[in-house]
């Protein structure tokens, strides 16, 4: 607070060229601004500059540097780490500028930093487009695509940043730049997976494609049955098109229509079938999961918004994630997957996933700082709960899903699903030769590391 206390002119003059909003501590509406998804999370920044255009960013970006406040940005807010957020800095919060502007003919969109998957996913579904956006729709369009961007339809559409255009960016020394193809190829590569280590995105343009039609199909088992019911959803992956993503799971039932009463509330297993078409196709594809006699079955053609927010939870609830990415799901992977289950916190939102990758993801550019997109699979233990004496538990189990994963893991790691784990994880996790790269770009455009709270890259050391 000092900082703030000792440079009242220089927060003068920054209120004056800021078309957004300022907020302090003592203002209304402080705590509910500071508040992120992950409800662990308790940082007091000194100021919230609440942005409405590009050139907010730019102002607020250049305040920092001449008062040596810490940045923050603030797309959505679901990072688990929480380093949207920090303590006696500023906060540059970009969620005032999520318009999302579809030109059908082209056919792509344009959208604004702090736009969410839900933003975009509306803006695009009435002309019967899409692009992959995140698996739920509060997910902040920025932070999702610039690690990569994986979601339910990435088999199908490839990830978010391989339909990603152009991106409009804030330097460290508050200057605006474009990063496409042919302006500042290097940057635009960085932001292929590089994360927010470049500069503050303020707007995006995606490619899109036709989706004329999705269909979801969940099915559940009680939780015994999940060894013998993974090795089915493996082997139904194996052989299924490009059109069908989703997920093998354990989560606590739902009070749904579809869920038997015996069943809500308690643990179970569940397999997530999401199809890029009609639901006539779908059924005769999901017929091998049919013929397990599932207990809880839901198929049904629905609107990608609505797909999309299926499994949203509310903000607040306490958060631990991590993940590994695997080079084979064989059967002693699947038995070590499954035996953790029981671990987890239940009943709560938490969910203990398997993801299929492949499709579009693998075939994707193999030039790009995604390295993990080769994984056949990914495990992502996500860990939600309400009552703080669950925090340790929900952190340790967590943590024994990753370590358990090990046999099997390729090193790379989609940096998204993981918290802060550590500079080695973050090498690890982009490959050793594109961090080098990614630090040489980082050294160009960041070279004092003003942006370093996220999966930091520490800016490359000029060569004597």
């Amino acid at each position: 607070m000092r900082a703030i206390e000792v440079n009242e002119r220089a927060l003068t003059e920054l209120t004056h060229r800021f078309a957004g909003t300022v907020i302090r501590p003592e203002d209304e509406g402080y705590d509910g601004a500071r508040a992120l998804f992950n409800g662990m999370i308790d940082r007091r920044p000194a100021l919230i500059a609440q942005c409405t255009r590009a050139e907010d960013v730019a102002v607020a970006v250049r305040f920092a540097r001449e008062t040596g406040l810490e940045i923050a940005v603030r797309g959505g807010g679901h990072g688990v780490s929480g380093m949207a957020v920090n303590d006696g800095g500023i906060v540059i919060d970009l969620r005032r500028m999520n318009d999302a502007v579809v030109d059908p003919d082209a056919p792509l969109a344009r959208i604004g930093g702090g736009a969410t998957s839900g933003d975009l996913d509306r803006a695009t579904q009435p002309y019967g487009l899409a692009t992959t956006t995140g698996r739920v729709s509060t997910t902040g369009m920025g932070g999702f695509t610039l690690g990569g961007g994986s979601g339910w339809l990435e088999r199908t559409f490839g990830l978010a940043c391989d339909n990603l255009l152009s991106v409009e960016m804030v330097t460290a020394e508050g200057d605006r730049v474009l990063a496409s193809e042919s302006e500042n190829p290097d940057l635009f590569w960085a932001l292929h997976g590089g994360g927010g280590n470049f500069g503050i995105a303020t707007a995006f343009t995606f490619r899109l494609h036709e989706l004329p039609a999705i269909t979801a199909a969940l099915f559940m088992w009680p939780a015994e049955d999940g060894p013998r019911m993974a090795r089915a959803y493996r082997d139904f992956t194996d052989t299924s098109p490009d059109e069908c993503g989703g997920g093998f799971l354990y989560l606590t039932a739902p009070p749904e229509p579809f869920v038997p009463e015996h069943m809500v509330g308690k643990l179970v297993c569940a397999a997530l079938v999401t199809y890029a078409g009609r639901e006539s196709d779908a059924r005769d594809l999901v017929a091998p999961l049919l013929a397990t006699e599932p207990e809880g079955v839901m198929i049904a053609e629905i609107p990608h918004v609505q797909l999309q927010s299926m499994l949203d939870d509310p903000p607040g609830l306490r958060n631990y994630w991590s993940a590994e990415y695997l080079a084979a799901m064989p059967d002693l992977a699947i038995d070590t997957f499954c035996d953790r289950a029981g671990d987890m916190v239940i009943p709560s939102p938490s969910q203990h996933i398997m993801f299929p990758q492949g499709g579009a993801v693998g075939r994707g550019p193999s030039d790009y700082p995604v390295p993990w997109r080769r994984a056949p699979w990914a495990v992502h233990p996500l860990g939600l709960w309400e009552d703080p004496a669950d925090d340790e538990r929900g952190r340790m189990w967590a943590k024994n899903v990753v370590a358990d994963m090990q046999p099997w893991s390729i090193g790379a790691v989609y940096l998204n699903f993981i918290g802060t784990e550590g500079e080695e994880r973050v090498i690890a996790g982009l490959g050793p030769e594109n961090h080098d790269r990614l630090a040489r770009v980082k050294a160009r455009f960041d070279p004092d590391n003003v942006f370093h709270l996220n999966q930091n890259i520490r800016p490359a050391t000029p060569m004597a």
